[in-house]
């Protein structure tokens, strides 16, 4: 189990990377009041919460309907992993966990920003979502270990919101410069993370070639 939440923690940190998505909400929100950006934060981090769950309990099954296999889901999943971890490290946008010029100045328009870009697509992005699917692939029926990898992301998710509400004095703090070192580090974690899930998903899927 300490092998199960180890491995969950450290992927679900990487992913939501609780630090850069506090310096882009600090960015994004440094004109509003702090009550009003409180609000958003919590709201955001329940609706992405709910997102996730919902997509650790039911996209193994959606998989199975869909005619996709969990060792055709690990490698495709492995590497669009290896792709964010791309961008982490070279400090550029993919699009996984960004907006688009257009999207961009719609958010800045508003001064509610909870559900877009915040919950969806800097929270609950593609990447995030194919992680969550891919530890509870990993916990493989285990209740025990499903209940961890679930509960890790709880914790990971409290530490988000955490770091949103302290995301000013953590910009401060940290600096651009910073936020983006810590992201670098980062990267290269999920880089690793993301080439054992496609390593996982071809040594599945050799058996069944092989007949």
């Amino acid at each position: 189990m300490l092998e199960t939440a180890f491995t969950a923690f450290v992927t679900f940190f990487v992913i939501l990377d609780p630090p850069g998505t506090a310096a882009v909400f600090a960015a994004m929100t440094r004109n509003l009041a702090e009550p009003h950006r409180r609000v958003m934060a919590r709201r955001a981090t329940v609706m992405a919460s709910s997102m996730l769950f919902a997509f650790a309990v039911f996209g193994k099954p959606l998989l199975a309907a869909m005619g996709i296999g969990l060792p055709a889901f690990r490698i495709g999943g492995g590497l669009l992993l290896f792709l964010l971890a791309a961008d982490m490290v070279f400090a550029r946008q993919s699009g996984l966990r960004s907006t688009t010029p257009v999207e961009d100045e719609e958010a800045a328009a508003r001064e509610d920003i909870t559900v877009f870009p915040l919950a969806f697509p800097l929270i609950a992005g593609p990447g995030a979502m194919t992680s969550v699917v891919l530890m509870m692939g990993r916990a493989d029926g285990d209740p025990w270990a499903v209940v961890t990898v679930l509960a890790t992301l709880a914790l990971v998710m409290a530490i988000l919101l955490l770091m949103l509400f302290s995301a000013g004095r953590l910009l401060r703090v940290l600096g651009i410069t910073g936020a983006h070192v810590v992201g670098r580090v980062l990267g290269i974690i999920l880089a690793a993370l993301a080439a054992q899930f496609v390593l996982d998903g071809v040594l599945q899927a050799m058996p069944a070639l092989g007949k």
